[in-house]
């Protein structure tokens, strides 16, 4: 096996409660030496796919066969329950155990028998039928809520009425192209700068709610 394996903690951006020293003693507690600790640094990061962040492509860079990756808990892996899975079936192909500090969780890339590799794949197979159950019920929680709301107002679907015309729109795009700012946009056009920043953001949707309402002009 790898002679200079590592251990590599991997964390979103540190909170007070959860700075990297304390996440390192938590791991030591429990009977890991930590070689390398990657902090993702930026909070919005964590939406992000794995692949797309700056931490986790430096974890996909630098993890080879026979390392160990340290994670306070699964949910730093991924963005739901099949992302998660997905990125640590990566890992694990290559070579690479995950171990969880919480509840100390050991997904071993090579267990030492069928029993342990039969308890990793339940694991793994039971967060993505979790997350399979996940994706029906927003479905039908989405279906049902839109199906209510037309049954019982037919009109409320449509969301609110708009306040402007496809003339606010078009000009909103004019004048934003050409280089004006939406204050100044806003005040020409007497509309409030966050309808105009909003239409700016998402003209389609502007263009789409006159339609959903029949506003022709």
């Amino acid at each position: 096996s790898n002679a200079k394996a590592k251990t590599v903690l991997y964390m979103r951006a540190a909170t007070a409660e959860q700075s990297s020293d304390t996440q390192r003693a938590l791991a030591q507690r429990a009977g890991l030496v930590i070689d390398q600790v990657i902090e993702e640094k930026d909070h919005a990061a964590i939406s992000a796919p794995l692949q797309a962040r700056d931490g986790g492509k430096r974890l996909l860079d630098i993890l080879r066969d026979g390392d160990v990756l340290v994670v306070p808990w699964l949910d730093g892996l991924g963005r739901h329950f099949d992302d998660i899975a997905q990125n640590m079936r990566l890992f694990l192909a290559r070579g690479v155990t995950i171990k969880t500090i919480i509840n100390g969780l050991t997904f071993d890339a090579r267990p030492q028998d069928a029993t342990a590799l039969a308890i990793r794949e339940a694991l793994l197979s039971f967060m993505s039928a979790m997350a399979a159950a996940q994706a029906i019920t927003h479905k039908e929680a989405q279906a049902a809520g839109i199906a209510h709301a037309k049954a019982s107002n037919p009109s409320a679907y449509k969301g609110r009425k708009p306040s402007y015309t496809h003339a606010h729109v078009d000009q909103i795009r004019q004048l934003s192209g050409n280089g004006i700012g939406i204050n100044e946009i806003a005040r020409r056009l007497g509309l409030s700068k966050f309808l105009v920043s909003r239409i700016n953001k998402n003209t389609p949707a502007a263009y789409e709610a006159l339609a959903r309402w029949g506003i022709k002009a």
